[in-house]
Order: C-alpha cells, then structure tokens, then sequence
C-alpha cells in the first residue's frame, strides 16, 4: 500500500518531494508495525528488558513518541530469547494492532489544576466541590501531584487506600478518596489523556464504623424536645418525625408546607449559606407531617417576621438562612446537656427517625421514600439500629411462644430455679 502511494505521487513530485514522502513512509511504516528489541541486563541478577517505541500526550496535549523500557523477568526464569521474545509480542500487540491509545504524561497536580479542577468542579453540587477541594488539597495532590497520570498503578493507589484505613481516617473518609481519585482518573479518560481509569479496579475493606452512629429512643427523643427552646425545639422535632436532613430543613420555605394536607415538599437544600438542589433525585420528596409538627409549625409561622411565601420558614433576622453549625453548638447540644444526654450532631435525628420506624415496624420501602434513599440498602444498613429496648422486647416474645408456661414473676422476681425448672 505503502509502495502504490509512493508511485502514484512520484510523478507529480520533484527530487525534493520525494526526500519529503521518503521521511513520511518511514514514519508511517514505524507507527504501523515495531519489532522492538531485546537485551539482557545486570551482572549478578540478570533480567531480560524489552524496548518499544510508544505514542504520549505531552503535558500541553501534542503527541509524541517516547521509548518505553520494560524488564520482562529473570534470564534464570524464562527459557531462552524464544519466550522472551514470545513476552515483548505481547506488549507490541496492541501497538501493531492499532488498538494502542496514547498516554498522558502530564502530572496528576498540573491535570488536577489545569482540568479537573477548573473543568469539573463547577458542574457539581456546592457541598461536593467543597469537599472534593478539601480532599485535593490535603490528601491526593501531597500524594500524587509529582508523579505523570500514566506512571499511577492501581496496586499503588489500593495500598494508599489501605495506609489512610490504618493511619486511623474513617472508612467513609477513604472510600470518598478512592472515589474521587477514580473521578479524576475517569475525566482524564474521557479527555483521552489515558486509556484505562485504573481506580475502577481498587476495592474497599468491608466497612466498618470508626465510633457507632448516634441515635435516640423514644423517651431520650421526649426529653431532648422538652428541653430545647425556640426554634431550635421546632427544628428537633421537625428532624425526629420526619427525618429531613439539617439542610432541608434549612432550605425550607412556606409556600413548600401545606397545613391543610400536612406535608411538605422537599425541593431544596443550604449548605453554608448556600442554596442548591436536593442531594439526589430521591431526595426530592413529599413528606407527611404528624398534626404535633403540624401545630409546632403553624406557632412558628405566627411569630415569623416574614411571612412570604417565598420567606424561609428558619432565618435569621435579615432573611438569610441560619447556620447549621451555629444552631448546634449553641441550641441542640445546649439541650443535650440539660436533658442528660450525650452530645449529639442533627444526622442523629436522622438515625433517629429511621430507627423508630424500623422499631415501629414500617415496612422499608415507606422508610426508604420518607428518608429520601436512592438505594434501599442505604435505609437498611446505615439508618436503622437496633436499640437495646427493643431487642429485649424481641427476647421476651420470643420466650413467650418459646415457653408460654413460665411464669413471669419467677423471672421478674430473680429465682432462677423456678424460671430454669420448666425449661428443663
């Protein structure tokens, strides 16, 4: 084919032309096909290497062609030049079959700088790019930013994951590393700076809680009401029978609450005084509310500054929204301490909510929709706890169809014989 073209324009072309097609059909012919080449190397320890040329990405995104080195193995471990060369084929395979794609070799921090940062990061929600920012800065560019996005193994990244796990982080916390390095890598594919996000292949330990998920029961979540005071009382039981997250609840305008119906819409969310969407399509939901929220609602809209449809049921004195922080450094933990409870964050409501009514029985699906879980797994394994109350009422009706002929005051009054002798 080579030679047809070479032919066919020779006789339009003078001597210099020709030099010029020379040079093009050597180059041609070379990223066509490549026998590379083999030697051994070492004096004590000697190792087959094998070396090709390759096509790159340079960091300001013209292509190149570098020679890439690689050991094979051991001379001691593999059976003369024959599967040495057998080895090199396997790595030119793709090359020769053209099914080889470039590589980058820009640094992870120039990429993360220059692309992602600039290019990704503002298509995410606001809560997420600032974690995704914090993450950056702290964890993964002191760790990758000096090495090319091509030199980044997957074995290299599952032993980070690992390290980060025993240094101590939480598992959520590495598991959201691992994502947004797998993130990084996959925009970097899809902007054919590499040709495989290596990430997709490293894998989490089974996860495990760094300290348990708080929650209340019913009477714990009675006193924490009783003992708050205003508005932080209405957003505490606003959070326990509804189980809205501390955003939501601080997005939340009248005209999304209907009294006569008892619900309200969730269709917003504030995270440090910002506004934004729901985190996720199911987050987006009607919820009912119970006629005591409904009145504790109704008393905050009759004391309410603004009472616009359009207002904030929660602001400040400016309209603005209240901060979440603030909100629970100086009213819910305030509260905790005078109702003898431990220090609690909002998510524990959350927990509390879905707790009781897995207690209560609700089926998991009506969880799941009143939580705003995308995944019922999620409302299962995360957002109901079985509470130490609740397992000895299990216990005890158990019993009961175990051994309906025990009595109850032989239990009751700590006489083991007469509670062990009908068992036996």
């Amino acid at each position: 084919m080579l030679l047809d073209t070479r032919v066919t324009l020779g006789s339009d072309i003078g001597n210099g032309g020709r030099a010029n097609l020379r040079i093009e059909r050597r180059k041609m012919a070379r990223c066509q096909y490549q026998n590379g080449c083999l030697f051994v190397r070492g004096k004590r320890r000697k190792v087959w290497v094998a070396r090709w040329r390759e096509d790159v990405i340079l960091a300001d995104g013209s292509a190149s062609r570098v020679m890439r080195s690689v050991v094979l193995g051991p001379v001691s471990e593999i059976a003369g030049r024959r599967e040495a060369r057998r080895l090199l084929d396997a790595h030119l395979s793709p090359i020769n079959q053209g099914q080889y794609r470039p590589e980058a070799t820009m640094l992870f921090s120039k990429f993360v700088s220059e692309c992602f940062e600039p290019g990704v990061l503002p298509t995410l929600k606001f809560a997420t790019q600032e974690i995704y920012s914090a993450l950056l800065r702290k964890h993964l560019t002191p760790r990758f930013g000096d090495q090319r996005l091509c030199d980044i193994s997957r074995i290299e990244v599952q032993q980070y994951i690992l390290e980060k796990l025993k240094q101590g982080f939480a598992w959520e916390t590495a598991n959201h590393l691992r994502n947004l390095m797998s993130k990084v890598l996959g925009t970097a594919v899809g902007w054919d700076y590499l040709a495989e996000n290596i990430v997709r292949g490293v894998k989490m330990p089974e996860r495990f809680l760094k300290r348990p998920h708080q929650f209340l029961n019913v009477d714990e979540a009675r006193r924490l009401i009783a003992a708050c005071t205003e508005p932080t009382r209405t957003i505490v039981l606003l959070a326990t029978m509804t189980g809205l997250r501390i955003g939501e609840i601080l997005a939340l305008r009248w005209k999304r609450i209907d009294f006569i119906r008892q619900t309200l819409v969730v269709a917003e969310t504030c995270y440090l005084g910002r506004f934004g969407t729901p985190k996720t399509r199911a987050s987006r939901r009607e919820v009912p509310l119970s006629p005591a929220v409904v009145e504790a609602l109704k008393a905050h809209f009759s004391i309410s500054a603004d009472r616009n449809a359009e207002a904030l049921v929660f602001a400040t004195r400016n309209g603005g929204p209240l901060a979440s922080n603030n909100l629970r450094n100086r009213g819910l933990r305030s509260a905790c301490k005078r109702a003898g409870l431990p220090r609690l964050s909002w998510h524990a409501l959350r927990h509390t909510h879905g707790t009781l009514l897995h207690v209560q029985g609700t089926p998991l699906k009506v969880a799941q929709a009143q939580l705003g879980h995308s995944d019922l797994a999620t409302t299962l394994e995360v957002y109901t706890h079985a509470s130490v109350i609740a397992q000895r009422e299990a216990v005890n009706l158990l019993e009961g169809q175990l051994f309906p002929s025990v009595p109850k005051n032989a239990v009751e009054s700590g006489s083991t014989e007469e509670a062990a002798s009908p068992i036996n």
